[in-house]
């Protein structure tokens, strides 16, 4: 067929919308038309309290299971693609349940290990905006652009009720994201690069296995302790049974769909780094990971971006094996830099996001930024 034929059986779609566009649309339609009905239901439910912050609750709990599963679940995943779904999900699942537990008896109902208990967050949310119960959907967006965004300030920013607890969150997830990369780095210049060039010489042993369970799932209950404020914001403080089961239930069987996906396209992120599937390299990276988080989680009860610190370890490392052994193991520098500047990248654009959706929010939160920068 002549190519003016082949024009003219064209649809008018196609003819008006590029094609690279037109075939992300058709690829995404689905997605596209799940995004369409969140911000619907966001914009009926939200004048209605007592609906909306189940609703946000909801669309909180999935994304940022989603978004952070390249922290503590993306490796295990990665390294255990031979195992099945089901699984490695009651796993993690069952030390979710236990976790949270723990916590709404210790801490009379709060399942965040008082992670909201600091200055800014302590105030249970009577009354909702459209754009806090949509937040979670923008950050369902940039997940599925493979964006490694903070869930800690995109979600907890929509809440601040002053700067200074925006600060004081950044502060803490800066400070940690360059203590990961020093402790990525060195520990690979000191210690992991001999274990790393032994690695590829040899198959991972059968012990490697339970030890990296115990890892992972040590990791996974660190961070449970974190970053379960991210979700639990949208509900009260003090939560009555019936809440609490409804909150670990979500969580938890979205974590089945998670696994089920095999982590969906944020897994990327992971697997992109050197030798990552490798059982005995992600353990290291897990274990060094959940070291950080105890410390960070033991200095105050501020909350922090776990994912710039986790990208922050990624980095250091990565560095590492390019300057020492770029032609084994590690990508070339200019290579490892341009992931990390992506990475890194993305990350910020989610603070400025975030920043842009607590100015829209809070009018003194607005007013404070605002004076910071003389306007």
């Amino acid at each position: 067929m002549s190519d003016s034929n082949s024009e003219k059986n064209l649809s008018l779609t196609e003819r008006l919308i590029p094609d690279s566009f037109y075939t992300v649309i058709k690829q995404e339609r689905i997605f596209l038309g799940l995004i369409g009905f969140f911000f619907f239901a966001a914009g009926v439910t939200f004048p209605y309290a007592e609906i909306a912050m189940w609703v946000g609750f909801i669309f909180a709990g999935y994304s940022a299971i989603a978004n952070d599963s390249i922290q503590t679940i993306g490796t295990f995943l990665a390294s255990n693609q031979d195992k099945k779904w089901w699984h490695l999900w009651l796993y993690i699942g069952g030390i979710f349940l236990v976790v949270v537990t723990v916590s709404f008896i210790i801490f009379d109902g709060d399942v965040s290990y008082q992670r909201l208990a600091s200055k800014g967050f302590e105030t249970t949310p009577t009354d909702f905006s459209f754009l806090q119960v949509a937040a979670p959907i923008f950050l369902l967006i940039l997940t599925r652009m493979r964006m490694p965004v903070s869930t800690t300030f995109l979600l907890l920013s929509c809440f601040a009720t002053s700067a200074s607890s925006i600060t004081g969150v950044l502060g803490k997830s800066l400070s940690g994201y360059f203590l990961a990369f020093a402790a990525g780095l060195i520990v690979w210049l000191l210690v992991t690069k001999a274990l790393e060039e032994k690695f590829s010489k040899s198959k991972p042993k059968n012990y490697w296995t339970p030890i990296q369970w115990v890892t992972s799932g040590s990791l996974w209950a660190v961070w449970v302790m974190q970053d379960a404020a991210n979700v639990a914001v949208y509900l009260p403080r003090s939560l009555s049974l019936g809440q609490f089961l409804g909150f670990a239930l979500f969580i938890f069987f979205g974590l089945g769909i998670l696994f089920y996906l095999r982590g969906d396209k944020i897994q990327r992120i992971v697997t992109e780094k050197s030798r990552v599937t490798d059982i005995r390299s992600a353990t290291i990276i897990d274990f060094i990971y959940a070291i950080l988080l105890v410390y960070k989680l033991t200095v105050s009860t501020v909350p922090m971006s776990t994912t710039w610190v986790f990208l922050g370890l990624l980095a250091g490392r990565e560095i590492g094996m390019s300057i020492t052994s770029s032609r084994k193991m590690g990508k070339p520098m200019g290579k490892v830099v341009k992931i990390i500047f992506k990475d890194l990248s993305y990350a910020l654009f989610g603070l400025l996001v975030s920043i842009l959706l607590a100015i829209s929010i809070n009018a003194d939160v607005r007013e404070e930024i605002l004076g910071y920068i003389g306007l």
